[in-house]
């Protein structure tokens, strides 16, 4: 091998070449010292046998003094001749030195070895998948995949982000506390370290995303009636827990208690509101009676374009509540012969007879709280000044439901957008109790308050009514939850959309947000309220639900 050629190839600054060189031909290099020294050791006189006989001329040989015997004293160029212990000692050390390196083998392969392993790590790309704050992040870092020759790893810089390694299931996890340029600094072992070796480091950037949420501001509204006409809450929450019922079994047997389902509802205030600290204009009513087991629900969404539409939802969906009870108590057993019969036979008069004392339940509920709205409107304002009937508009969706022994009735009312589904998981089964209404132009729907909405003939074309075996859940929106999880109004009607709105309310969500619907929770209406705070792109408006379960 040309050595020299070599050597000028890999050049003398690039220390990864001289360490990869030095592993590659280390036998060779140790057989070529070798013959080199081999050569080297050779005795003057085994070299000089080959040389041409040189003599000197008479006149400088040396003179001979038979008086002494003593060989003649060695002139200054001449090497000393060295013992034969320490030829063979210095014999060793050059066997046990690497050329160029002045060092033992052992010690100069060992540095080679570290030399290399360190461009290598440092050379391998690595990355972290991006984080955001607040939001769970959990990462795996295979060794034998990614460094096959590191036996240990850990991570300097992960506990100040609020992340952690867990080496034993070669996992990062954690829960991102600080948003930007985090740079992580990664420590590791080669699988032959021992005490006293160094380390290998090399710097990891893991970048984690602010959490949107945290870029809006959420202002307080005004609490001072003093200060804002109509204050309310930025949030609310309700939920109704119907007990289980006792069946009475034959001669005091067979009693069992036979669970019932309960309501739930909340209500948030949207971002959008709350970056400019306005009042939240959505509203929600639940009611259940205990003695005619009816339930009524109720959602409303006054209009953001709308001075005083706060108290407008609120208005209306009070005004359900108290209509649809005194309705019930004075005409609900009449209603719930007829409801049996229409079971029986499903003829039109029947369900004509059905819808007429539907109408005049909630149909007259919905037209009670225009009225009442109107009342309201014609008070002047804390400067004196007359409101309009336009100031409180609002959207109004009613929904009224028993259980018999044939299977559920649910009756509904739907003026506006957002919606109200009767939902069944499995097997499935969908039914939409209305339309939503939507206007030319986005953001566009109808009001209570619209003389045209409330007439008669249109306030019972918006009823619906049916019987259902049993179902999950009767779930009333407006539309700042349809909006987000629902997209467009025809997608209302498409199941799989409901499945995965009933899968995001249990937990399927990235804020891990579920809502548990065992019988009886009462911590339903926290964990709802909770779940409402979900970040959707673009959009922000209030968000009202409430669900039978």
């Amino acid at each position: 091998m040309d050595w020299n050629s070599v050597l000028q190839e890999i050049g003398t600054d690039d220390a990864q070449k001289r360490a990869d060189f030095m592993l590659q031909y280390e036998d060779r290099i140790k057989a070529s010292v070798q013959t080199l020294w081999d050569e080297f050791a050779k005795s003057d006189d085994e070299k000089e046998e080959n040389l041409p006989e040189e003599r000197l001329p008479e006149e400088n040989l040396p003179e001979e003094t038979p008086e002494t015997s003593e060989a003649p004293a060695p002139e200054d160029n001449d090497e000393p001749v060295a013992p034969a212990a320490a030829t063979a000692e210095n014999n060793s050390n050059e066997k046990n030195m690497i050329a160029g390196t002045g060092l033992p083998d052992d010690e100069a392969r060992e540095r080679a070895k570290q030399e290399a392993f360190e461009t290598q790590i440092r050379g391998k790309h690595i990355a972290f998948p991006n984080g955001k704050v607040n939001h769970a992040y959990e990462v795996s870092f295979d060794l034998e995949t990614q460094l096959p020759d590191i036996s240990e790893v850990e991570f300097a810089g992960l506990e100040q982000i609020g992340l952690q390694y867990d080496a034993a299931k070669a996992q990062i996890t954690g829960i991102p506390t600080q948003a930007g340029d985090h740079k992580i600094e990664m420590k590791c072992k080669r699988k032959d370290w021992t005490e006293g070796k160094p380390l290998i480091q090399k710097e990891i950037t893991l970048f984690i995303n602010p959490d949107p949420k945290s870029l809006w501001k959420n202002i307080p509204s005004e609490q001072d009636a003093a200060k804002i006409e109509y204050p309310k809450p930025d949030s609310d929450k309700g939920f109704v827990k119907v007990a289980s019922k006792k069946t009475k079994g034959v001669w005091g047997f067979g009693k069992k208690d036979i669970a019932r389902k309960d309501m739930v509802a909340a209500s948030q205030r949207g971002r959008s509101h709350a970056l400019e600290g306005k009042p939240r204009d959505d509203e929600f009513g639940l009611y259940f009676d205990e003695q005619s087991e009816w339930y009524v629900l109720t959602v409303a969404d006054g209009a953001g374009s709308a001075k005083y539409s706060r108290r407008g939802s609120q208005i209306a969906c009070r005004t359900v509540i108290d209509v649809c009870k005194a309705k019930m108590a004075e005409t609900g057993k009449i209603f719930e012969q007829q409801i049996a019969e229409f079971q029986r036979d499903r003829s039109d008069e029947n369900r004509k007879k059905t819808g007429d004392t539907l109408y005049g339940i909630i149909g007259t509920a919905a037209f009670q709280a225009k009225i009442e709205i109107e009342k309201e409107a014609a008070q002047k304002d804390s400067q004196g000044k007359i409101k309009t009937v336009k100031d409180f508009s609002t959207t109004l969706l009613i929904s009224v439901c028993r259980k018999f022994e044939f299977g559920w009735f649910v009756g509904a009312f739907w003026v506006g957008d957002g919606g109200i589904g009767l939902y069944r998981k499995e097997p499935p089964f969908l039914k939409i109790l209305g339309e939503p209404d939507g206007g030319e132009f986005a953001g566009q729907t109808r009001f209570i308050t619209m003389q045209e909405v409330m007439q008669p003939t249109e306030i019972y074309r918006r009823l619906r009514f049916d019987i259902v075996d049993d179902f999950t859940a009767l779930i009333l929106m407006t539309d700042g939850i349809t909006d987000p999880k629902f997209e467009t109004d025809a997608n209302l009607n498409k199941i799989e959309k409901w499945h995965a709105l009933w899968d995001d309310l249990n937990g399927a969500n990235e804020d891990n947000a579920k809502v548990d619907f065992a019988d009886d929770n009462e911590q339903t209406a926290d964990q709802l309220l909770q779940w409402l705070d979900f970040w959707s792109k673009g959009n922000h408006d209030d968000r009202t639900i409430a669900i039978l379960f």
